[in-house]
């Protein structure tokens, strides 16, 4: 082969080419381009309607052929390409997604490509061989400007909803308590039932990090978490868990297995303060050895000693005075008796359980309410008991 034939079917182009090439651009008309575009994106799914004006379709459509067309003559593009983020931003906020709007803009290089091999002569075919790259590289360009502007549109439109949504969610938290009409209001926007029930969970410290890998796995498999943080804790809260036996229900039901306060606001987002506030002091209610979710159940002694504490009540100072009179060992094995019965609830059960006889366990009880004054057996001296040992 001659260096003649190879240059030929190189697919660089020759100094020589220059002139042709220009000539055939210059054949091209953006707006019967345009119009063959249009005819062609409407198959497109996302385009079938077109969520934006067919005028709005037309006008970029011109722009973006005249900017590829300035583009080829210049060999490429080198700098941004103003229409390239027009169509990425008005696209994304028109919520076309980004497949149909790709698929859209490859139609771009289709009605080109045609258009320039119509123009061309079979002697020009090898100068259109040599100018396919450059046709290639500028159209890509192109995609790949319009892309990044759709997907840093969406990035802020998704801050932007996210904004919004985490300020109606401190609406719900701030001092004044909104109104019932203020609450239908902010119910709605968050896409949720105003009375429907709610769940809500709490954590604080490093208990937090926890949380928030279970709340990626929810929206992950389907749920709507919303969150809040009051001061050190993050507040989490979703509608009740869905339907048993659904993957929703099964991801929902770990929240049980973590560091976590739960509560539920049963009258919806008028409720949620309260719920919150609930969750908040039951997470603060662990002690450094404890797994598991601090239930109301298991965790409103220790919230009703903690507020008596606070108010200077000392919930069982008597108690431990009386106690302190007996022997170390026979205050172990009345403190054992008590507890294990206020566990339990039957004294056949409590003996059972530390291995003596229902009698020696009923005369250890009847032992400690005569040292104490305390009865275990009286359910307002038992409540008072399991608040004082929470």
């Amino acid at each position: 082969m001659d260096a003649r034939s190879a240059a030929a079917l190189s697919d660089t182009p020759t100094p020589d080419d220059r002139g042709r090439w220009l000539e055939l651009l210059a054949q091209l008309d953006p707006e019967a381009l345009t119009d063959r575009f249009l005819s062609q994106v409407g198959a497109v799914p996302g385009y079938d309607p077109a969520p934006i004006p067919v005028s709005e379709l037309r006008r970029t459509g011109t722009l973006s052929f005249i900017s590829l067309i300035e583009g080829l003559r210049a060999g490429g593009f080198a700098a941004p390409v103003p229409v390239a983020t027009d169509v990425g931003v008005s696209r994304a906020r028109a919520g076309i997604p980004l497949t149909s709007l790709m698929t859209a803009i490859r139609h771009d290089f289709t009605v080109l490509w045609e258009a320039l091999t119509r123009a061309a002569s079979a002697a020009d075919a090898e100068l259109i061989v040599r100018h396919t790259n450059i046709v290639l590289r500028t159209v890509d360009d192109y995609v790949h400007q319009t892309e990044a502007a759709y997907l840093d549109e969406l990035q802020r439109m998704n801050e932007e909803q996210a904004s919004v949504r985490q300020g109606l969610i401190a609406a719900l938290f701030q001092d004044a308590q909104p109104g019932p009409e203020r609450l239908q209001t902010i119910a709605a926007d968050l896409g949720l039932a105003e009375t429907a029930p709610l769940h809500v969970v709490a954590a604080v410290g490093d208990d937090i990090a926890a949380l928030r890998v279970h709340i990626s796995e929810l929206e992950r498999t389907g749920g709507r978490v919303y969150t809040h943080h009051l001061g050190e804790t993050l507040i989490a809260f979703m509608r009740q868990t869905p339907l048993p036996g659904t993957r929703l229900a099964e991801v929902a039901a770990r929240a049980l297995d973590l560091r976590v306060g739960v509560a539920r606001a049963l009258a919806g987002v008028a409720d949620l303060r309260q719920a919150a506030a609930t969750a908040r002091a039951l997470a603060l209610a662990f002690t450094a050895d404890e797994t598991g979710a601090m239930t109301w159940s298991r965790g409103w002694a220790r919230l009703a000693a903690r507020s008596l504490l606070d108010a200077g009540n000392p919930i069982l100072a008597d108690v431990h005075d009386a106690l302190a009179r007996c022997t170390p060992a026979e205050r172990v094995r009345l403190e054992e008796a008590v507890r294990r019965y206020l566990d339990t609830g039957s004294i056949g059960a409590a003996a059972e359980a530390l291995y003596c006889h229902r009698n020696t366990l009923a005369n250890r009880l009847r032992r400690f309410a005569d040292l104490t004054g305390v009865d275990p057996l009286v359910p307002a001296d038992a409540a008072r008991l399991v608040v004082g040992w929470a």
